[in-house]
């Protein structure tokens, strides 16, 4: 019996890059190689690219650095959204064999028949006007929750995002095939589904490859919390503008479905958000938290928020600050603003300097913190239900509550994986918090 050709895998970026990672993994092993780690020698190195911020790209360039480290006569190939925006100059960088856009990658064995090195990268990368059909993915066996991808591409034209010329138009999964591949997930032992997509509050949309559509999100969600073997699921990312109050308040409700919320504002000046070509104003956003907070006061919600957008002043950016100071939200995702080419912003006038950018960026985060605290704070002496994760990290186990607190125990392997009805008792000096049990057997003195 030949050996089998050793084949491994590293993503950046997203949710939504994992869960790709996955399938395109899967068709792999199906086609007989051995799946192994980026760690090892392997026959293919392939690299899931994401082209959202500046250090993607860099990042890009170390990744396949290291691939060659391991094997020098390893076949490289990149895919995903830096290959379709960029594919000429990621088949430039030394040691590339094969870029694939977004049609393409989800038949990358196709394309592997001859492994032998190229003096350049050979690129197949299509017009993003024809990425218009939809490949359904979901991410399995690297962690304690599995991504289930429900929708891709965006109709968005937000004038700093590159993502809808990565990804094309705005379609969705089949509902009967989300809830199978629910149903297949739950199957294999996987507590957790986190639903995953570029604008997952457009679901429905393109169900028939065109705008025509049946379902909505709220549809999807409804139907999801029937699936039988699913203990959680959790949404990733959704637009202020697509979470309706009849979702809110249906997640506050289901059987499934945990009062985790992650809310992209962007920016808390409604000045800047007209620039941005985002749809809602930041008076949409409160409603959002509020309506959140009425009926789930124990709600975690997130935020993701841009700075040094151009023409972002002071006033602007403490307008942005002080919105997010004076709101009951719980953590930030801060991205300071990098210029995309081919993107409206890149070509707008009053550049802020990186060095404010950076200031900005920092002030945020330190916010960011300070929320987090007041939330993990607000949390102690409630009972909430944990799920472990699989890594044992300095003697501790860590897991998340239904609510997306970040507990920690001492390790105990029996623990891996499983639910725990837990009490939550106090912050620990890393951020994250201590638990009593109300299982005896897994109670250890804290």
């Amino acid at each position: 019996m030949e050996n089998k050709k050793k084949v491994a895998f590293y993503t950046l970026g997203c949710k939504l890059n994992f869960s790709e990672t996955s399938t395109i993994a899967r068709n792999f092993q199906d086609e007989g190689f051995d799946r192994v780690d980026f760690e090892v020698a392997a026959d293919i190195y392939v690299i899931n690219t994401c082209s959202v911020t500046e250090n993607a790209d860099k990042q890009f360039k170390q990744i396949v650095k290291k691939a060659m480290k391991l094997n020098d006569k390893a076949f490289v190939a990149a895919v995903g959204c830096y290959a379709q925006l960029k594919p000429e100059e990621l088949a430039a960088i030394d040691g590339v064999d094969l870029v694939l856009g977004a049609t393409e990658k989800f038949k990358i064995t196709d394309y592997i028949n001859d492994l032998s090195k190229n003096d350049r990268g050979e690129v197949h990368s299509c017009e993003i006007e024809e990425a218009d059909f939809y490949v359904g993915s979901y991410s399995i066996g690297d962690r304690t929750r599995a991504f289930l991808k429900v929708q891709d591409g965006c109709d968005y034209k937000c004038t700093y995002c590159t993502i809808p010329l990565a990804r094309g138009i705005s379609r969705s999964d089949a509902l009967e095939n989300v809830l199978k591949n629910a149903s297949d997930i739950s199957k294999q032992g996987i507590k957790e589904i986190v639903l995953t997509g570029v604008n997952i509050g457009d679901y429905g949309k393109g169900e028939f490859g065109n705008k025509k559509h049946e379902h909505t999100f709220l549809d999807l969600v409804q139907a999801l919390d029937k699936v039988e073997g699913i203990e959680r699921l959790r949404i990733s990312s959704i637009e202020p503008n697509l979470l309706k109050n009849e979702t809110i308040e249906f997640v506050s409700q289901s059987r499934t479905f945990v009062p985790h919320f992650h809310i992209p504002l962007q920016s808390g000046s409604n000045e800047i958000l007209k620039k941005m070509k985002r749809r809602y104003l930041r008076e949409v956003y409160t409603e959002r938290v509020n309506k959140i907070r009425e009926i789930m006061p124990h709600a975690c919600i997130g935020v993701d928020v841009i700075v040094g957008f151009p023409g972002e002043t002071d006033e602007h950016f403490l307008e942005t600050y002080n919105f997010l100071n004076e709101m009951d939200i719980s953590y930030l995702h801060v991205f300071t603003y990098s210029e995309r080419d081919n993107t409206e912003a890149a070509e707008m006038p009053n550049v802020v300097p990186m060095n404010v950018r950076n200031k900005r960026s920092k002030m945020l985060r330190g916010l960011s913190v300070k929320k987090r605290r007041a939330f993990y704070e607000n949390q102690i002496g409630t009972n909430r239900t944990v799920l472990f994760e699989s890594e044992n990290k300095e003697g501790f186990i860590h897991g998340f509550t239904e609510n997306y607190v970040k507990v920690k125990t001492p390790w105990n392997p029996k623990l891996v994986n499983t639910l725990h009805e837990i009490k939550l008792s106090k912050i620990d000096e890393d951020g994250s918090v201590r638990l009593k049990f109300y299982n005896e057997k897994f109670q250890i003195p804290i």
